[in-house]
């Protein structure tokens, strides 16, 4: 688990990275269902990743098997009185993001 201020850092990387590159989103058929039935557009996606807050850190930085070697960070966010979460990897080019899986499939 990390420490307020290692969060609060990873934070700060993440707007920083957002804000000069491109979030890339992986678009699994869950994410879409979900992002159907909270009724966010494609679009929007974006918008909840740079509101994130050091209170809705769940836990990381966690060994990364799927998007390179960097580490993957998990926060939560409660969307339309449905809590989800978003795993977030930032690589030297962009921000890899998986968003909007029904926090109950954890």
């Amino acid at each position: 688990m990390a420490t307020k201020d290692e969060v609060s850092q990873f934070l700060k990387e993440l707007k920083s990275v957002s804000a000069a590159g491109e979030i890339f989103f992986i678009d699994r058929q869950v994410n879409t269902q979900t992002l159907a039935e909270l009724e966010i557009k494609a679009l929007e996606r974006k918008a909840y990743i740079e509101k994130l807050v050091l209170e809705d850190y769940s836990e990381g930085p966690l060994d990364n098997d799927q998007y390179g070697i960097e580490p993957m960070w998990v926060f939560g966010k409660k969307v339309k009185e449905k809590e989800v979460y978003i795993k977030i990897t930032i690589t030297a080019l962009n921000v890899i993001c998986i968003l909007s899986i029904p926090h109950s499939i954890l």
